[in-house]
């Protein structure tokens, strides 16, 4: 039940304070504390900087580092990928998308006004790949709409295949989900998810592939069979009568 609580989580780090943080303190010898607190303190800045600017600096699309999601809701969404700010999880994200783990798959928990979670073989979200499970590369890029990000367990390095993508912003869950990418076209198909914990009829991903593959997009016939609703499972036959 790796993933049960994952949306739990989602929902509940939304309102949740900082935690407080936990430090241990080893004697350093007086001579050399104010050089290595120097040192220390510009190692940090430098470093600040450096992200801050990563984080302005939007890169250009990249077909290598752009996800497509064609939805059964009736179009193609564009995600841009930053492997700049999350390598491990970008990287995940493609090699799954290459292997079609996430063709198929439905969107099992939809919130409006929230955001919209898929990536469970299972759709329960109790589910994950066969990979092992990442460690977190929280940052600074913020849960505003469109940002797609990495749903966990309670664990913090517990992401494996799960991801949502935001419909409004939710500004609490920064820095304690991996946002790795962020739509940039299609978000319309992305409204259309139905909603639901899980959706009376669920959307689903018909195919996920990467730019530079150049996978074309499903055609209009095969995006409305996929969006029908799931044939019910056929009635079982009843026991044969005993005999006497």
């Amino acid at each position: 039940m790796r993933f049960k609580s994952a949306f739990a989580l989602i929902v509940a780090a939304a309102f949740a304070g900082p935690l407080a943080a936990q430090t241990i303190s080893s004697p350093v010898p007086r001579e050399a504390s104010a050089g290595t607190a120097a040192m220390t303190e510009a190692a940090a800045a430098e470093a600040t900087a450096a992200k801050a600017q990563a984080l302005l600096v939007t890169p250009a699309l990249d077909p290598e580092n752009t996800l497509y999601l064609d939805l059964s809701t009736g179009g193609r969404v564009s995600v841009q990928l930053r492997p700049d700010i999350a390598p491990n999880h970008v990287e995940r994200i493609k090699t799954l998308a290459r292997q079609g783990f996430y063709n198929g798959l439905l969107f099992h928990r939809v919130i409006e006004g929230f955001m919209a979670q898929t990536g469970d073989p299972r759709g329960t979200g109790e589910g994950g790949s066969p990979l092992p499970d990442l460690e977190a590369e929280f940052n600074g890029l913020p849960h505003v709409r469109g940002a797609v990000s990495m749903a966990r367990a309670n664990a913090e390095n517990s992401a494996n295949s799960q991801f949502f993508i935001m419909l409004a912003p939710r500004l609490g869950l920064d820095n304690k989900y991996t946002v790795f990418g962020r739509v940039v076209s299609g978000m319309q198909y992305v409204d259309a998810i139905q909603r639901g914990e899980p959706p009376v009829n669920p959307s689903k991903i018909v195919r996920a592939s990467i730019g530079a593959d150049n996978v074309p997009p499903p055609s209009a016939a095969e995006l409305a069979a996929a969006a029908q609703p799931a044939a019910p499972a056929p009635a079982p036959e009843p026991a044969p009568a005993p005999q006497n």
